[in-house]
């Protein structure tokens, strides 16, 4: 009642109402791969348990109002492969959602890797464990009602487009479909999402050349598209090491828009410098008291999946900062720290990293 009344006060002495600010914070992560050895190391008998490879992240995951992950791995069924064509146990995106995250994104170049069946064996348990995806579809029923994704997070109507470049030469089987890179069609797309009264707008592409760590004139190319036509948030994956990100302005100097190129991986036991890790993208957006929607601010933090010491402990995701201060013997960790530190120094505009607050090891 005593909101109602702060409310109400201004219109009875004839001013205009304060409405109260509200922001939301989302969260990005990169590639979430499952290769052999993770799998193996992962293994309890016939089960397999995941918890402890995202213990230390969770807290960073859950305090987002909102956490978004690319399913690099399809869970396809047995038996489970690892690279060059995946199949992760049930139990990996399971361990995923408990970890926090809130939207699975399943359009890349790996979504096809056990052919349509695979795929559509992979809705069907995202959907069985009512967690939110965007990306692939079972039908065109499916597709025409679930994308452009758009979900509510503390009031604010948030779209989610996600696309790939490929499918590593695997083509879908109808009545399967797969969201590939189209311009027109994610023109449309974009167009649609305003028309379903999105206030924000996120397109997550899986594109650019793998371990380069900067874009290509094509993901250059692309994301001006995407801004031009209203994309606030552009945010890539795909390349398995970091890219650049870009914190773009409007004439008064207001954010009007955040590129990511590539937040690299987020979990993987890929072993050279640049792919033992990669970033977090916390993004912070507001509803002000003038009802308007915008883009207040992007940070990143640095992440390391710590490989086992012996074939049957986990694979753990770790803030990169820490892991280095506590263990500075881990193969690649201060190359691969010096060298996205180089890169962003050099290259972001307007992102600064942030640390995650120490935890005990």
């Amino acid at each position: 009642m005593t909101g109602l009344v702060t409310f109400l006060a201004p219109l009875l002495l004839g001013q205009t109402p304060v409405i109260p600010t509200t922001e939301v914070s989302l969260l990005f992560a990169g590639d979430a791969m499952q290769h052999q050895a993770q799998i193996a190391s992962a293994r309890t008998g016939d089960d397999y348990d995941y918890t402890a490879c995202f213990e230390w992240i969770a807290p960073e995951v859950t305090a987002a109002d909102y956490a978004v992950v690319n399913l690099e791995a399809p869970a396809g069924g047995a038996p489970y492969t690892g690279y060059p064509c995946f199949s992760a146990p049930d139990e990996f995106p399971v361990a995923l959602q408990e970890a926090g995250f809130d939207l699975f994104l399943t359009a890349n170049n790996h979504c096809l890797d056990r052919q349509s069946r695979g795929a559509r064996r992979t809705l069907h348990l995202l959907d069985s464990i009512d967690v939110d995806h965007v990306g692939t579809y079972n039908s065109t029923t499916s597709l025409n009602r679930f994308h452009p994704f758009v979900t509510n997070v503390k009031g604010i109507r948030i779209a989610f487009l996600n696309y790939t470049y490929g499918t590593n030469g695997f083509v879908p089987t109808p009545p399967l479909i797969v969201n590939y890179i189209e311009r027109q069609r994610i023109r449309r797309d974009i167009r649609r999402a305003k028309e379903l009264r999105a206030e924000l707008i996120v397109a997550c592409l899986h594109w650019g050349d793998e371990y380069q760590l900067l874009p290509n004139s094509r993901q250059k190319e692309l994301a001006d598209l995407l801004v031009d036509e209203g994309v606030q948030l552009v945010i890539g994956a795909h390349p398995h090491v970091i890219q650049p990100m870009e914190l773009r302005h409007d004439g008064q100097g207001n954010p009007r828009a955040l590129v990511v190129y590539s937040l690299g991986n987020f979990i993987s036991n890929m072993k050279t410098r640049d792919t033992v890790g990669g970033a977090l993208v916390k993004v912070t957006v507001t509803r002000d008291a003038m009802n308007r929607v915008a883009l207040q601010s992007a940070q990143y933090t640095l992440v390391y999946t710590r490989r086992p010491v012996t074939p049957h402990d986990p694979f753990v995701v770790v803030p990169a900062e820490q892991e280095v201060q506590n263990h500075p013997q881990r193969p690649h960790l201060k190359g691969f720290l010096q060298k996205a530190r180089e890169i962003f120094s050099r290259y972001n505009q307007g992102v600064k990293e942030y640390f995650i607050e120490k935890v005990s090891d």
